[in-house]
């Protein structure tokens, strides 16, 4: 799951463009040029799409926003893929592979004549170097190494290259999800090795600054695809087809169809409606507010709508937990702090926000309340799950109980302290803003100030992984079938531990950081789920987590929205699904026009 950022298995949602947490920025129609992007019969067949930030860094294994994420999910494959449209995982890089009888060690073959964009061969010396030198190096904050730790010492496995074509994965015990972990992106050896065998003047890893958005895209090899074209800030991403894709049609035709794909960064929702009904733009994600009118279009503008039904996702808010000082520096005030980290202050505030309302009124009834982490397709999800379900006297209750107190309807702590907070969540995403907005209504209600303030999202990313200094915020996460691929996000250390986050390597180490029991209880049921390879077995243990979660309410859960796309008639062969949007199969799509 990525904040959000990599909730999730990085691949999990291969090629879509379904980036849950976007940053926006207010932006007039001028930003691009969508008359220089309409249909040239001369021009290569492409598709245009829309994003709604900048990447931040081109190298995908320390990117932490979706953005950039999703940009390594178009150059990169792992040596497995999971097919959207079954949750089977799948052949990718990786033509083969074999567990050994005690499923502790499992082989794969690569498919062969393998090339990188450079025409330089991709071998089990790439797979090698990407897990040990890059995934599995302490020195290097990658977001996969969380989801290959495995057991109660979170061992990471053993990656040896056995010849050219070979590569063997040790497990120090049986762990049920690894298979769809090695979806994780490859990256080429003969570019990178050196960046990670030398360090700048700070004593860092070059490969920390390698492949920045400032890297000539030249420079950026590619294994998937596509290969990076161009890239010009706060205006588009250009990707051109890579020729020595490995994939091919039955009948042996190159692939993909589609030569050029473009990202128009288009920093409104409401600029990419326009640009999508003027037809510069040939997909968009349909909003609630923007479904009844794209509806009505939907001949006129020769596109179709899709659903696949709930997302699956997850939208929350979070208080920050965390009580350690930076250079002698509380992240968080004591007095607010000591609110956060109040069980009852944060059901209180489960209880009064008025979900059934957002889903009427922001969602136009297209969603339904959300109460989980887990997605509600997934198998592991608790389907009765205790909810909070919107009762603002209850919460009232909890505070009084937990020794807050009312003068005039307004809220004071026992020291008659004001309860007041600030509340943010990334500027001009409206769905985003319109729930922040009635958020802040709902809490106002039970007699918080609180302060609702939109912010750039590469701020608000910056204050999660970085400064750690906030205090509210609204954001989402990614999700897919297997619970394991959010263990970023609920061991006690992983890098999207975000309500009580440890600092990432080079940063000033925190004083009085508490991790709480019920976090370490989490952690050590998501180890134990990791292991069960009996899937009713690992269920029980979800489930268990699941109402940990309920219970103690570090995340706040709001609305599922149904995953609803528009994607012009010209374009053949997309299967659309909630796990893989419309272009999970981008190389295989065609322009029938």
């Amino acid at each position: 799951m990525v904040l959000g950022l990599l909730n999730s298995l990085r691949n999990l949602a291969t090629k879509c463009l379904a980036l849950i947490l976007v940053g926006l920025l207010t932006t007039s129609l001028t930003a691009c040029n969508p008359s220089s992007l309409l249909a040239n019969p001369d021009a290569p067949p492409q598709v245009v799409q829309a994003i709604l930030s900048d990447p931040k860094t081109f190298n995908t294994v320390i990117a932490t926003d979706a953005g950039s994420s999703s940009v390594g999910r178009m150059l990169f494959d792992g040596l497995v893929t999971q097919n959207p449209l079954t949750g089977e995982i799948e052949p990718a890089l990786a033509e083969s592979w074999k567990f050994s009888e005690d499923k502790l060690k499992v082989t794969f073959t690569l498919k062969p004549d393998l090339k990188w964009s450079d025409g330089h061969p991709l071998t089990a010396e790439d797979v090698d170097f990407t897990y040990n030198q890059l995934y599995l190096n302490p020195e290097i904050p990658a977001s996969a190494r969380d989801i290959l730790k495995i057991g109660e010492s979170k061992a990471l496995p053993q990656v040896n290259k056995l010849n050219q074509q070979q590569v063997e994965f040790i497990l120090p015990e049986p762990f049920a999800p690894f298979l769809g972990t090695t979806s994780a992106e490859i990256l080429p050896a003969h570019i990178l090795r050196k960046t990670v065998e030398e360090k700048d003047r700070n004593g860092k890893l070059k490969f920390l600054s390698t492949w920045t958005v400032d890297t000539p895209p030249e420079k950026i090899v590619a294994s998937s695809a596509y290969k990076l074209k161009s890239y010009n800030t706060a205006q588009r991403v250009v990707f051109e087809a890579n020729p020595y894709y490995w994939k091919k049609e039955v009948v042996g035709k190159d692939l993909p169809h589609l030569k050029k794909v473009i990202w128009e960064i288009v920093e409104s929702t409401d600029t990419s409606l326009i640009q999508f009904r003027s037809g510069s733009l040939d997909s968009i994600s349909v909003t609630p507010e923007y479904f009844s009118l794209l509806k009505k279009e939907e001949k006129k503008g020769n596109f179709s709508i899709y659903d696949g039904g709930p997302d699956y996702g997850t939208n929350y808010i979070t208080f920050n937990l965390n009580t350690g000082k930076k250079n002698g520096k509380p992240l968080v005030s004591p007095q607010k702090s000591a609110w956060f980290n109040n069980l009852q202050f944060r059901q209180a505030v489960a209880y009064a926000i008025n979900r059934p309302r957002m889903v009427k009124n922001i969602y136009r009834g297209l969603g339904q309340p959300q109460h989980s982490f887990i997605s509600v397709q997934s198998p592991f999800a608790d389907k009765n799950l205790q909810a909070y379900d919107y009762d603002p006297q209850k919460a009232k209750q909890l505070l009084k109980e937990a020794g807050f107190v009312y003068k005039q309807n307004k809220l004071f702590d026992a020291k008659d302290n004001r309860v007041k907070f600030t509340f943010n969540t990334n500027s001009g995403n409206k769905i985003r803003e319109n729930m922040g907005n009635q958020v802040e209504e709902d809490l106002e209600a039970i007699g918080m100030d609180v302060n609702f303030r939109t912010i750039n999202f590469n701020v608000l990313i910056g204050k999660l992984s970085g400064s750690l200094d906030w205090e509210c915020i609204l954001l989402g996460l990614t999700g897919g079938n297997e619970p394991n691929n959010g263990a970023n996000v609920w061991f006690t250390d992983g890098n999207l531990h975000m309500f009580n986050q440890k600092p990432a390597p080079g940063q000033p180490q925190l004083v009085g950081r508490k991790v709480n029991d019920w976090e370490k209880e989490i952690d050590r049921l998501f180890i134990k789920g990791a292991r069960e390879i009996d899937e009713e077995k690992r269920q029980a243990i979800y489930v268990e987590i699941q109402q940990l979660v309920s219970e103690y309410v570090p995340f706040i859960y709001l609305v599922n929205p149904k995953a609803l796309g528009a994607v012009r008639n010209k374009i053949d062969g997309v299967k659309y699904s909630a796990l893989g949007g419309a272009f999970w199969n981008l190389e295989e799509l065609k322009i029938t026009e």
